[in-house]
C-alpha cells in the first residue's frame, strides 16, 4: 500500500512489520534506497533491503509505535519515531528493546512518498 500522506508512513510500517509483510515494507522504499542497518553496514537497493528484512521478519518480532514526528520541506521529508521491539532470542526468552529510527523520504511523481534513507538506530 503506497503512502500518499506523510502521516501514514509510520502506520504503514507498523502494520506491515507486525504482519511480516515484506512486500509492503519494501514498497515503501525507493528502488535505490539505503538502510544503515548497523554501524558500518549499509544495505543499498530494494533487493538487499528485502533480503535482510525477510531474514529479520522471519523471527516474528513485534513492533509497538510510541511516538512520531514529521518534518517536511517541499518534496523531501524527515520522519522520526520511537518503537519498542519484542523478539525471541535463541534460548526462547523474550527480549525487548527500543529504537528511534530516522527516515528521509521523497515525494514521487505519482504523489506517493518513499524512503530514500533509513537509519533504524536514529543518530546513534
Amino acid at each position: 500500500m503506497p503512502a500518499y500522506k506523510l502521516e501514514e508512513v509510520h502506520d504503514l510500517f507498523a502494520q506491515a512489520l507486525n504482519a511480516g509483510d515484506v512486500d509492503t515494507v519494501i514498497s515503501l522504499y525507493e528502488p535505490e534506497a539505503v538502510v544503515f542497518s548497523q554501524p558500518g553496514q549499509v544495505l543499498a537497493g530494494r533487493e538487499a533491503i528485502r533480503e535482510a528484512m525477510s531474514a529479520y521478519l522471519a523471527k516474528k518480532p513485534k513492533f509497538i509505535l510510541h511516538s512520531r514526528s514529521v518534518f517536511k520541506a517541499g518534496e523531501i521529508a524527515l520522519l522520526r519515531s520511537r518503537w519498542t521491539i519484542s523478539e525471541t532470542d535463541a534460548s526462547g526468552e523474550t527480549v525487548e528493546y527500543e529504537v528511534k529510527p530516522t527516515l528521509v523520504l521523497r515525494r514521487q511523481g505519482d504523489e506517493t512518498w518513499q524512503v530514500v534513507i533509513d537509519n533504524p538506530s536514529g543518530g546513534e
